[in-house]
């Protein structure tokens, strides 16, 4: 797999446990030659938590990439016909991020920069983590499956007894799932069991 002149926007959002599953795949993308483009919400960007410090969390984005992570509306409208992105990532994807983008509700940087790549006629790749999929947000979740340029990092049920309603992405599958995104191409199995 090469992503050599691929310019990748990565957009986290507050589903903090998952952060450190997540970059990991951010460095492996660079690894493949990408250029990643960060971007944040405003929850990854100032919330504590037991998972650690919103500082601490954007220095390593920073370190990352090497680049300052965009977290204003205004900084990510110029990612659509100024500086287009090949294809954007939302890892991890809050159900609340989610509902927002089905319903066409741009609040967000995160938001925007998504709104700006698919106006490009460009991929996005969504890595979901949310504890209530199964639940209310389940028709946000399918409208944006039965969605033209949206393509899933394969997920399952984390833990179906203790949360039934709760979905991840493995995200270890996020170079691959961008790879057949980029040929806008959904990779499969979609729905995968989870070892949780």
């Amino acid at each position: 797999m090469d992503l050599s002149g691929k310019k990748i926007g990565f957009g986290l959002t507050g589903s903090h446990c998952t952060y450190e599953a997540v970059f990991p795949q951010i460095e492996k993308l660079i690894h493949l030659g990408a250029e990643v483009v960060p971007v944040v919400s405003y929850t990854f960007k100032t919330t504590d938590s037991k998972f650690g410090k919103a500082k601490d969390h954007m220095e390593r984005v920073r370190k990352l990439t090497g680049r300052e992570p965009i977290s204003t509306i205004v900084d990510a409208e110029p990612l659509g016909p100024k500086e287009p992105l090949d294809c954007m990532v939302l890892a991890p994807l809050t159900g609340n991020s989610m509902s927002r983008l089905a319903n066409a509700i741009t609040d967000s940087a995160v938001l925007m920069a998504t709104k700006a790549t698919m106006r490009n006629g460009n991929p996005v790749v969504i890595g979901v983590s949310t504890n209530d999929a199964l639940g209310l947000n389940g028709v946000n979740l399918m409208r944006l499956m039965a969605t033209k340029l949206i393509y899933f990092v394969p997920y399952g049920q984390d833990d179906p007894y203790k949360k039934p309603n709760s979905l991840v992405s493995d995200m270890t599958l996020i170079p691959e799932t961008v790879d057949k995104a980029l040929e806008f191409q959904q990779i499969q199995p979609v729905i995968i069991a989870r070892n949780s």
